[in-house]
């Protein structure tokens, strides 16, 4: 009976052990070239404390990706959300609730606005999002002027601080167990909820999603929303850990983001993909800059290998792709 079940759970999680296994391959080429670094707590904080903040982003983007679509405007988003809420947070005197409200309500209306695009106009997702990209980016530096905001007066310290970016017995960033609640929470979602069925369906076969009754155009557009919501929470968690914001903020998280996906086994043709292997995809790619570095190599080498991660991920589902037509 346990080899049945055993050999059951590797049939219906191979794509997550295959990727389980490279993470662990990948961890041990640094143990065994950065002894030093990596068997020391402090390498592993600063992990825990720089990943959340494209993993939340990736999490969520999984599931537009296995829509078959793609949305490249979150860097932005990011960017006009931490904006609005370092503006109101300190023009209210620290009040936190009208700030956040207002800035996740804000990232939600930047994703219902792709997703209506998408599904409305019927501009193709890469195309859409592309110019919202440039639209809420152009609109933080009009609103900006070039010019950062410190929040620093009104969020050092307070009970808010503290829940989002404080260390848990001076040791777990909190927004590293917030990135692991928030997977748990979307790998149910994904997985066992009618939304995450809802999303397989379309994604692997849009005309019979919708004769089975499911609502193709009202799927995509949550999607896309839930994607803005989740770009706003990792804007305001970067606003919380720098207690600072620049006009070019989110800028630098596109790359490591759709690695993360893709490189977790997400196809980038959809219907297909796992919320838990973006998260090792978010181990990974969060990793491999420290990583690299610790092993004695230039920094110059990351997006290189970036590169070769995305393509070979990419062309891996291609080939898959091709043989299952």
């Amino acid at each position: 009976m346990n080899s049945i079940l055993n050999s059951y759970f590797v049939k219906t999680h191979k794509l997550e052990i295959s990727i389980t296994i490279i993470a662990i391959v990948l961890f041990l080429i640094y143990f065994i070239g950065a002894t030093n670094v990596f068997t020391r707590f402090p390498i592993y904080r600063a992990f825990m404390q720089s990943m959340p903040f494209f993993g939340i982003i990736a999490i969520s983007a999984t599931f537009v990706v296995t829509l078959g679509e793609i949305d490249l405007s979150f860097p932005s988003i990011v960017g006009i959300t931490s904006l609005t809420f370092g503006m109101l947070l300190t023009s209210t005197d620290g009040n936190f609730f009208i700030a956040f409200v207002l800035a996740t309500s804000l990232g939600m209306f930047a994703g219902l606005i792709n997703g209506l695009l998408v599904t409305k106009i019927g501009i193709p997702s890469i195309v859409a999002t592309i110019g919202t990209l440039y639209f809420w980016r152009g609109l933080v530096n009009v609103i900006s002027q070039g010019s950062g905001i410190a929040i620093v007066d009104v969020a050092d310290g307070t009970w808010h601080h503290t829940l989002f970016v404080e260390k848990l017995f001076g040791k777990i960033p909190a927004q590293f167990i917030w990135f692991i609640a928030l997977t748990a929470l979307m790998q149910w979602v994904y997985r066992y909820h009618k939304f995450g069925n809802h999303i397989h369906f379309v994604g692997d076969n849009k005309a019979s999603a919708q004769m089975m009754g499911i609502n193709v155009d009202l799927v995509k557009i949550i999607a896309f929303v839930q994607l803005g919501f989740f770009s706003a929470l990792a804007g305001i968690f970067t606003m919380y850990e720098m207690l600072y914001f620049w006009p070019t903020q989110g800028s630098g998280l596109m790359l490591t983001t759709l690695a993360a996906v893709f490189v977790g086994g997400t196809s980038v043709f959809g219907g297909k993909g796992t919320i838990f292997g973006t998260f090792i995809g978010v181990l990974i790619i969060g990793s491999l800059e420290s990583g690299i570095i610790a092993l004695g190599l230039s920094g110059f080498y990351v997006q290189f290998i970036y590169g070769i991660m995305i393509t070979a991920a990419v062309t891996i589902y291609a080939i898959i792709q091709r043989k299952k037509t």
